[in-house]
């Protein structure tokens, strides 16, 4: 008979974070107020598979049932449908003579330079672009009521062109939505998934808006068989937005587009928790991955959103966490080019075969071959043992990769001269990336903290905060699962967006809007809030539940491109323009009229907060003591051996200082410490590793 304390820890729901990678599927659970993380090999033929694995292996050790896990999930399956192009054979339905806005566009050059260059193929081929009889002016004026024989016809068309999506975007249908509307109820007869333009993104800019309801109707019948897959084996699935919140299965799955970087926002939110708990507010997070690296700039304790995402060269106005992505990641291959320079990446080894040191018939060197080859890896092992590394078969691809070089350069290269020169370039590439969300945005690096994550970044993050000038390095416990972490820790969050085009200061002599003009933007946020307070409602969240925050789209008069600025009132909202406009480009025009495009609103439903992990405590010195390492290994950080220690993160407790140079091992990654440049390294009392410059 269990007692009633064991009855009411078996009541609570057991809730898993789960992140599906290139190489692994992450698995965070909670079970007796502590989390416990594993990694399965992922199956990228479908990815649910180890997704159910996991589950199943979770509900052994909980006792729970599978239908019973509460499942938050951060997935790359649609980022991979759009750019391997295995999406639905979509159509699009728009104005008539606006069925190329799609492949028009801006007009704008790829690569400004590249008399070559060509733009990707649209999504949605021109036989299946269909325009219908009808206009609406910007005023909301009906011009041209919306063709009645004309529609017949063109339902018959996609009939008959047997797509499987459908899109719907016509011209000014965010200020009145009635055509829209009729489309969408003679098109539910087809029976295939409908993408509609004033649902998803009601806003200006009518090329923008296509695109990213294309891209929505291109994703729904692969995401919606996913999801609904998964669905079925946990009913209570959430899935990672671009925006950092989760939306239920049921959402996602008809808006697909809303998930489009799921993963690495997943890890944004785990940065950014772990950040706070080691008391930084300015932070440059620093995912790398066995694929790509993503890396991220967050001030003062805030994520930092674009509606402005480009993927693929496909714009997404929507909101997603301003992550800037690169083709670096543990998998990434090295070659040298016909001008007989190293190069590194893009190319991945991916899950399968994976680096040649997986020994899964891999036989190209990648970064992590190097690394081996390099003795970073503390014992050759990963996953606490459960995964052995190869280091003969990684030695003689980099041998090979060497005799390639010392072909091109004319002199002798070695095995371990190769594997440095595969680190440098790629830490050059990475290096690159950081700059780009801080130097070239106007933040100074070196007032920042770098969170470093993924199962390869600890390795690498040091010399690139070294690079940078970054002062300190944060490495978070269990590194290798931070995105599953925040994808369980990420409340669920729905982003609202009207245009309202209001003119709130008119060169300095507005009073902060009319009284008709502020009334218009208070009842678009209320509407806005009532619909996202019903939709929350449905997802089991009380309105004490609740947290709605407004804000606006603002630009100065006659500006092509806005600012989102948080909601204030009358004068103070248009100071709080002139400040992030100053901030962002460097100065402001306090003279020039400020309007507002749009009304946005972000509706949260705030999950139960995770329990903070503390590190095994120490006995009852609270002095800061040298911590024994475990073992030592022989390691180049140059193109001579050296000695470092090993200490197995599991064995360290708070105030442990560390011994550099040196390697920590855990289950989920190997973090690197050199002795040159590093003026400290010990844990806090959370188990974060902190590493001073």
């Amino acid at each position: 008979m269990p007692t009633s304390k064991t009855a009411k820890r078996n009541s609570e729901p057991v809730r898993v974070g789960v992140d599906t990678g290139g190489t692994f599927t992450d698995f965070v659970f909670q079970k007796n107020n502590r989390l416990h993380i594993f990694k399965l090999a992922s199956t990228p033929g479908d990815p649910s598979r180890a997704i159910a694995e996991g589950l199943r292996r979770i509900a052994g050790e909980t006792g729970a049932r599978v239908r019973e896990i509460e499942v938050a999930h951060g997935t790359t399956v649609g980022t991979n449908a759009l750019l391997e192009r295995r999406g639905a054979r979509a159509g699009l339905v728009t104005t008539a003579g606006f069925e190329d806005v799609l492949e028009i566009g801006r007009q704008a050059r790829p690569s400004l330079y590249d008399l070559d260059g060509e733009k990707p193929p649209p999504l949605v081929p021109r036989r299946l672009r269909l325009g219908v009889r009808e206009r609406v002016a910007a005023s909301g004026e009906v011009l041209e009521k919306l063709d009645e024989a004309d529609l017949r016809k063109l339902v018959e068309q996609l009939r008959r062109a047997r797509v499987e999506s459908i899109a719907v975007s016509l011209l000014f249908s965010f200020v009145r939505p009635e055509h829209e509307r009729k489309i969408k109820k003679a098109l539910a007869a087809l029976g295939v998934p409908l993408s509609i333009s004033h649902e998803i993104l009601p806003e200006y800019r009518e090329y923008e808006r296509t695109s990213t309801v294309v891209i929505n109707a291109y994703l729904q019948p692969l995401m919606g068989a996913y999801l609904g897959r998964l669905g079925r084996e946990a009913p209570g699935l959430r899935v990672m937005q671009s925006s950092g919140g989760s939306v239920s299965a049921r959402v996602a799955a008809g808006e697909p587009v809303r998930t489009i970087l799921s993963g690495p926002a997943g890890g944004v939110v785990g940065a950014l928790r772990a950040a706070r708990q080691a008391k930084a507010a300015d932070v440059l997070t620093f995912d790398m991955g066995g694929t790509s690296t993503d890396v991220a700039l967050c001030v003062a304790g805030e994520t930092r959103t674009t509606n402005e995402a480009t993927i693929s060269g496909m714009p997404i106005a929507i909101p997603v966490l301003d992550i800037h992505t690169v083709g670096a990641g543990g998998g990434s291959v090295a070659r040298v080019d016909a001008g007989g320079s190293l190069r590194v990446g893009l190319e991945s080894a991916g899950a399968e075969p994976g680096p040649a040191c997986y020994g899964r018939g891999g036989a190209l060197p990648t970064v992590t071959d190097a690394n081996l080859v390099l003795g970073r890896f503390g014992g050759g092992q990963l996953l606490g043992g459960d995964f052995s590394l190869d280091a003969e078969r990684a030695r003689d691809v980099l041998t090979q990769l060497a005799r390639e070089m010392s072909a091109a350069g004319g002199r002798r290269v070695s095995a371990i001269e190769a594997a440095l020169g595969v680190v440098r370039v790629v830490n050059a590439g990475m290096e690159r990336a950081l700059r780009a969300v801080s130097i070239e945005r106007g933040y100074d690096p070196r007032g920042f903290t770098l969170v470093s994550f993924g199962g390869a970044g600890g390795l690498h993050a040091v010399a690139l905060a070294q690079s940078l000038r970054i002062p300190r390095v944060v490495v978070p416990r269990d590194p290798g699962a931070l995105s599953a972490l925040g994808a369980l820790a990420s409340d669920v969050i729905k982003d609202s967006s009207r245009t309202v085009m209001l003119t709130v200061a008119d060169g300095g002599k507005g009073d902060g809007g009319s009284g008709d003009d502020l009334a218009k933007l208070e009842r678009a946020w209320v509407e806005m809030e009532r619909a996202a307070r019903t939709a929350l409602h449905r997802e089991g969240f009380a309105n004490d539940k609740q947290q709605h925050e407004r804000s606006v789209a603002a630009r100065y008069k006659g500006q092509s491109f806005e600012l989102e600025i948080t909601a204030h009132r009358g004068r103070a909202l248009v100071a709080a323009f002139h400040r992030a406009h100053l901030a962002r480009y460097g100065y402001a025009r306090e003279e020039n009229a400020v309007e507002i495009v749009s009304a946005r609103l972000r509706s949260l439903g705030l999950v139960a907060k995770l329990q903070a992990r503390r590190a095994k405590q120490p006995g009852r010195s609270s002095a800061p003591l040298a911590a024994p390492p475990h073992d030592s290994e022989k390691v180049y950080l140059t193109k001579q051996a050296a000695t470092v220690a090993v200490y197995r993160r599991d064995d360290l407790t708070p105030g442990a200082q560390l011994k550099t140079p040196c390697i920590v091992i855990e289950y989920s990654s190997t973090t690197l410490v050199p002795s040159s440049g590093v003026a400290a390294a010990q844990l806090d009392h959370h188990g974060n590793l902190i590493i001073m410059l």
